[in-house]
């Protein structure tokens, strides 16, 4: 909302109550930023001997990498345990959250349901999914087992918002014109939702499945779920091997920019085949 001042200037945004509160904040958050960098205990360590030593740790990485404790046989058999956790979790997660969305988009169900299943979904994606793991890693133990039901539940949650959130973007007016026609619930599932909403739900699930792919290098040291991350906290944490580290970082690398063109050629088929 635009006012114009006695001044002849005009104030875009006027204060506001919310304004201010906002304003307020940021100003403490900043002088708090301050505050702690500037009474940071640095126990006596030289900043840009550190920083040094950073940028020195970086160049070894990244210019020195090499094998040392895996064969390069093993090295592809950890990362594809790695891609095969990531990719488990999604296709689990996707099929569950199809279904589920279809009860949490505004033009599919009652509204009293979609408020519901939104309400759970919401509780669900905020707690992280590390949380989800280790508390399920209580009953079924550290592991595998652990890692997959904790990430495809995180992963539903996810999904059941960006399937609906496409579900209600559909025309309404195909909606109607299947019902007025006699179509079952079910025939308008299949015969105007999916078909007009393929698209978006495929890239919705490569994007998860990105997420998840990150998900599952973390699990492999935190949660023993093996796979590429468990090595490479072996050779950060345990042999302290920087050069071997920068192989692993350079194997994950170069699958997510292979993962990520992938995506973009399978969008484009499925678009084609679209319009065709």
């Amino acid at each position: 909302m635009e006012t114009t001042l006695t001044s002849g200037r005009i104030r875009v945004r006027p204060r506001t109550r919310a304004n201010i509160v906002l304003h307020v904040t940021l100003i403490v958050l900043v002088l708090l930023t301050i505050y702690g960098l500037a009474t940071l205990d640095t126990r006596n360590i030289n900043i840009f001997t550190a920083f040094g030593d950073m940028l020195n740790n970086f160049r070894i990485v990244l210019f020195e990498a090499r094998l040392k404790n895996l064969s390069w046989l093993e090295l592809f058999r950890e990362l594809m345990i790695t891609v095969a956790l990531g990719l488990i979790t999604t296709v689990l997660g996707a099929i569950i959250a199809f279904f589920v969305a279809l009860f949490a988009a505004q033009n599919l169900a009652p509204r009293r349901v979609t408020d519901a299943v939104k309400a759970v979904m919401a509780f669900i994606r905020a707690v992280p999914t590390v949380l989800w793991v280790l508390f399920f890693a209580v009953t079924a133990g550290l592991g595998s087992i652990a890692a997959v039901v904790g990430m495809t539940f995180h992963s539903i949650s996810y999904l059941v918002k960006a399937y609906a959130e496409t579900f209600e973007e559909l025309d309404e007016g195909v909606l109607e014109a299947l019902r007025a026609s006699g179509a079952n619930w079910w025939q308008t599932i299949f015969q105007a939702v999916v078909p007009s909403s393929a698209s978006a739900l495929l890239s919705w699930t490569f994007v998860r499945f990105e997420i998840n792919f990150s998900v599952a290098i973390a699990m492999g040291a935190t949660a023993g779920a093996g796979g590429i991350g468990f090595d490479m906290f072996m050779a950060s944490a345990f042999y302290l091997d920087l050069r071997e580290l920068g192989i692993f970082t350079y194997a994950v690398l170069i699958f997510a920019i292979l993962l990520e063109w992938g995506a973009t050629r399978l969008k484009e088929t499925v678009g084609v085949k679209r319009q065709a």
